[in-house]
């Protein structure tokens, strides 16, 4: 079944097409590239594998795959808007919906989402399709935030702490109002298994947020790219400038929110 090319309907918070996308695709890889490209590997993926990787992005999670599958396998990667995708040889890239276009079924070795279905409200229903998309004995990985913990550990005064505070508090009314479950990636797991999946294998990650470390410095282009979205949620540009300055302090030191990384195998006799 080919997937439907439909012109990329859905909008998402972090819009492919904002001035600071190609800022938000850097970090992010930068960042979680390396756990999850470790993740991937344990999967087994290597030549002649067939995989599906949904809302790409930046496309650097699917460039790794089509190195890696080389020189007999395949890459498809998805994306409403996947014009920042690279294209390579065995990786094809194409724009589709997947909370309402066709996936191919029972077709690939492995399917990977990651940062997808937490923006999604019919994040279950998506699940669903990407495990019937799988083969007998196909593997799928979701790595997902949960951005309910995301302390500032060290700043330099009390009233940094505070902002930081006020800032990621913006920073998820943003996300809760586009419809993101901050908190999903502790449901992964769970999610999976009543899918259907066995196997079930979630591991967390989190990272020390300092100055200059990936991680943070995607925040500090989160006040840039989400700039009217947060003034909306009550942020100022002042109180911006004011978060900006206190995460690019040599002093500051905060915990990243959780990564859930999950693992799960569709049964040889699995019937969907």
């Amino acid at each position: 079944m080919p997937v439907t090319d439909t012109g990329g309907r859905t909008g998402y918070v972090f819009d492919n097409d904002n001035a600071h996308s190609g800022g938000q695709h850097r970090f992010l890889a930068s960042a979680h590239d390396p756990m999850t490209t470790a993740r991937l590997a344990e999967t087994g993926v290597g030549a002649g594998w067939r995989c599906l990787e949904v809302g790409a992005g930046g496309g650097s999670v699917a460039v790794w795959l089509a190195g890696r599958v080389a020189p007999t396998g395949s890459v498809l990667a998805t994306d409403v808007k996947p014009q920042r995708i690279p294209r390579r040889p065995g990786l094809t890239v194409v724009r589709h919906d997947v909370t309402s276009d066709p996936l191919p079924e029972s077709e690939f070795d492995l399917v990977v989402a990651r940062l997808v279905l937490r923006h999604l409200p019919q994040r279950l229903e998506v699940l669903d399709r990407l495990v019937r998309a799988l083969k007998p004995g196909g593997r799928l990985q979701i790595d997902e935030f949960d951005t309910s913990y995301e302390p500032p550990l060290v700043t330099p005064d009390e009233r940094s702490r505070r902002v930081y505070e006020d800032f990621i508090a913006a920073k998820d009314a943003v996300m809760r109002a586009a419809g993101v479950d901050p908190a999903f990636g502790r449901h992964v797991a769970a999610a999976m298994r009543d899918a259907g999946l066995a196997d079930i294998d979630p591991r967390p990650f989190i990272q020390l947020r300092r100055a200059g470390s990936a991680d943070l410095e995607q925040l500090v282009n989160h006040t840039f790219h989400l700039r009217d979205a947060l003034v909306a949620a009550g942020m100022t540009d002042e109180r911006l400038a004011e978060v900006r300055s206190a995460m690019r302090d040599p002093s500051f030191l905060a915990a990243s929110s959780v990564m859930y990384s999950v693992h799960g195998t569709r049964p040889l006799d699995g019937a969907f």
